[in-house]
């Protein structure tokens, strides 16, 4: 089998023999997951949009509403309806226990936020989260079965490092 590893501003979408992989801080990933067309994808994005709203014609993974929209046109080329997925939403935890609430270190907060703000403009509905907290997540989509696997590593208010279980 093979793998692929989402860096932040990645996305993927298809079918075969191959999992994908990311490492979540503040970043949010969507999965999704279509048990008869047997299609599915990760993203893996660091805010929820362009800063200033500023305009372009290049659609990028690092922002949630490209990222989202990217998906759903790659849907759209395989006939496959949106509406048909399982649609899991992980991340957003806070990278920095102890330090007090700003706008930066309150980004996954907000990530999560417009995430879930994206899914209900689009009419889609979200089956599973796994969202916020503190800490690291380790996240992983086989694309033959749709399973997930999920681990959370915590902070402590005196590290940087994860602590898998």
């Amino acid at each position: 089998m093979g793998e692929r590893f989402l860096t932040p501003g990645d996305w993927y979408f298809g079918r075969g023999d191959l999992q994908l992989r990311t490492v979540l801080g503040s970043c949010v990933s969507f999965v999704f997951w279509h048990p008869g067309d047997r299609l599915g994808g990760m993203t893996h994005s660091l805010l929820p949009s362009r800063l200033g709203g500023a305009k372009t014609t290049r659609r990028d993974g690092h922002y949630i509403d490209d990222a989202l929209y990217l998906v759903l046109r790659a849907m759209a080329r395989h006939g496959s309806d949106p509406r048909g997925y399982r649609i899991h939403l992980y991340g957003g935890g806070s990278m920095f226990p102890g330090v007090p609430s700003t706008p930066a270190a309150s980004i996954g907060q907000r990530n999560v936020e417009a995430a879930r703000a994206l899914l209900a403009a689009y009419g889609l509905r979200c089956d599973k989260t796994h969202v916020e907290g503190i800490g690291h997540r380790k996240l992983i989509l086989d694309l033959r079965t749709g399973a997930v696997s999920l681990q959370q590593a915590t902070l402590s208010a005196n590290s940087s490092s994860p602590d898998y279980p």
